[in-house]
């Protein structure tokens, strides 16, 4: 069957001339199908043609409005809409992009803005790597960034062949639909470097046919996105001063430390995986795997956590699960994909005792880096203790510093001594030449006296090699620590000159915070807060404190007067009522007075108000 807007492609399988290609794959047996895209809608008045009643759902490999545009024909029709985990916000949230995207002054180049000029409500995400059910019919989701960062592949088995389709990743043999939509930021080449990536990745899937969201389908695969990757990397390489093989950065990601330490060279931060005999291993951070650089924006759709460099780690090192995945800290280009790791490999994630709480709770801590949701820790781990792994000790460190929540780990592995240090420091000080960088910023906790600290640890554990997080492994001799031991006092000297007595040394200067930071209030009901506040003296001091809410909110108690502890700290409870209509980010605040010390609206927390 075959008219000017409708063609049957593949047994089973309508191709819909729209806005862009939708496909409706009808279940076998009945008289139902679920589309791939939708475009218009326009699907809807072709049923009767492709011999089916209606369409069930509907999943998009894109957030892109050629593609989308007619979704809320879908959600009339009562059809379930599914969409790619990461551009979730750019479907049922998209009103807050619009209302939040900077338009003035604005390099980023990532075409977010060709979003649904409205919201549509989805159903779910689709679960990536993984095969789930659609309408009866059997559909495998693999992430393919590029076109967009969030950009998904779905395949389909018909018939003994695998049909992969593949939005807007490729349009014909060697070419794409858009190399604008490739251009994530204002000088650099990363979703054009992830569209090569994923059609190497696509080439390992032993595809039969490409249907793609604009241009005709390709029956032959490997040379369609062979050309594609080849193209792709030329031009890539074209705005790069030196070439990069990224099909060897596929291939070959891992770096051998030594014959059961590992470094995941691809990663934005280092990854570092620990073998075992058994073929187990574990990874110390998983954050953006496989990554060719950072797009711009800080919104989820910007972020692209996946599993690219598995396959790499099973065929080259005979890896059969990844058991285990430990983290140094709670920054998202360290843990973004552990929620994914996760439901893809059935990964535990175990966590130092000082890092779990913001991992699993976020929102309740006012930190930059942090990531969007939630990770279930599954073993919190004492620090200053070793735990077990398989046939390796791992010993847990506190490591303040960098962030007040992270923690260093202490492993011997094949006779070297470890310690993994997460973003503490770069390790690339020469005594004498060039001095480390020690990486502390105010907002991350840092106190005064860590890297005196951390000077001390090292000193103590004696490492090797130190690792870390984003540059080369160190290895470790008398004059590095005593450097670091120095550059630790000098931290301490700097801070001490510059910083008045009043705050008692306080590095960012705050000595209340409210707990939970972001938060939601149903109109008409009330929130307990916990405000938490330091004595910078070491002195007793009367505190007094008083709530500071937006006019027809109750707080109470109205104000408390307490007595802090010298160089303590106390915690109060403050109760928050709202009595008004819905609205995000409300501010509300506490006023401190400790002693003679007026701080003045000190802290806040932000509020979301939703309906009852």
């Amino acid at each position: 069957m075959a008219t000017s807007l409708l063609a049957e492609v593949a047994p089973g399988v309508f191709r819909v001339s729209d806005t862009c290609r939708v496909y409706v794959v009808v279940a076998h047996p009945g008289r139902t199908g679920i589309a791939i895209d939708f475009g218009s809608g326009l699907a809807l008045d072709l049923l009767a043609e492709m011999g089916i009643d209606r369409i069930t759902d509907v999943l998009m490999t894109h957030h892109h409005r050629d593609q989308a545009q007619g979704l809320p024909r879908a959600v009339d029709a009562g059809i379930r809409i599914h969409v790619p985990p990461i551009e979730r916000d750019l479907f049922d949230g998209v009103a807050e992009m619009w209302r939040t995207r900077p338009v003035d002054n604005d390099y980023n180049l990532r075409q977010d803005r060709f979003a649904l000029v409205e919201p549509v409500p989805v159903h779910d995400v689709v679960p990536e790597y993984r095969t789930a059910s659609f309408g009866g019919i059997d559909l495998t989701t693999v992430p393919t960034p590029g076109h967009t960062t969030g950009s998904v592949t779905y395949l389909l088995e018909r018939e003994g062949a695998t049909i992969a389709f593949t939005g807007d990743l490729v349009y014909a043999p060697g070419k794409v639909w858009s190399l604008a939509a490739t251009q994530w930021s204002y000088t650099e080449t990363e979703g054009a470097a992830m569209t090569a990536l994923s059609c190497y990745t696509l080439l390992d899937r032993d595809l039969d046919l490409l249907l793609p969201s604009h241009g005709e389908p390709m029956d032959d695969p490997p040379h369609a996105l062979g050309l594609l990757a080849a193209r792709m990397r030329a031009y890539v390489d074209s705005r790069r001063p030196l070439p990069w093989d990224l099909r060897a950065r596929l291939e070959q990601p891992y770096l051998r430390l030594t014959e059961h330490l590992l470094l995941n060279t691809s990663s934005t931060s280092c990854s570092y995986v620990l073998l075992s005999d058994s073929g187990a291993a574990l990874v110390i951070d998983y954050g953006y795997d496989m990554t060719t650089g950072l797009p711009s924006g800080h919104d989820r759709s910007s972020r692209r956590p996946w599993l690219a460099s598995l396959p790499a780690l099973r065929r080259a090192y005979g890896v059969r699960d990844v058991e285990v995945a430990l983290v140094t800290h709670y920054h998202d280009d360290h843990v973004a994909g552990l929620n994914l790791l996760r439901d893809v490999e059935g990964t535990q994630v175990w966590a130092p005792q000082n890092v779990a709480p913001v991992l699993e709770a976020p929102r309740d801590y006012d930190l930059p880096c942090l990531w969007f949701d939630p990770i279930t820790v599954d073993r919190r781990l004492p620090t200053g203790a070793a735990v077990r792994w398989r046939e390796h000790e791992i010993t847990v460190h506190e490591l303040p510093g960098h962030t007040l929540y992270a923690a260093a780990f202490e492993l011997d592995v094949d006779g070297l001594r470890v310690l993994v240090t997460g973003d503490q420091q770069d390790g690339l000080g020469i005594p004498g030449q060039r001095r480390e960088f020690l990486n502390y910023q105010y907002r991350n906790r840092f106190r005064v006296e860590d890297y005196r600290a951390s000077a001390a640890l090292y000193r103590r554990v004696a490492p090797g090699v130190m690792v870390s997080g984003h540059w080369e492994p160190r290895w470790v001799d008398e004059p590095y620590l005593a450097m670091l031991e120095a550059q630790g006092e000098e931290v301490v000297l700097r801070h001490r000159e510059l910083l008045p007595d009043v705050l008692g040394g306080v590095a960012d200067g705050i000595l209340a915070r409210i707990q939970p930071y972001r938060s939601e209030l149903r109109v008409g009901g009330t929130r307990v807060f916990t405000v938490n506040v330091h004595n910078p003296s070491d002195e007793p001091q009367a505190l007094v404190l008083v709530p500071v809410v937006p006019a027809g909110w109750r707080a109470t108690p109205e104000a408390v007067e307490a007595v802090l502890p010298g160089g303590g700290d106390l915690a109060v409870e403050v109760a928050v009522s709202a009595d008004e209509q819905p609205r995000r980010r409300v501010p509300v605040a506490v006023d401190v007075r400790i002693g003679d010390l007026h701080l003045g609206q000190h802290a806040e927390a932000l509020v979301d108000v939703v309906d009852r």
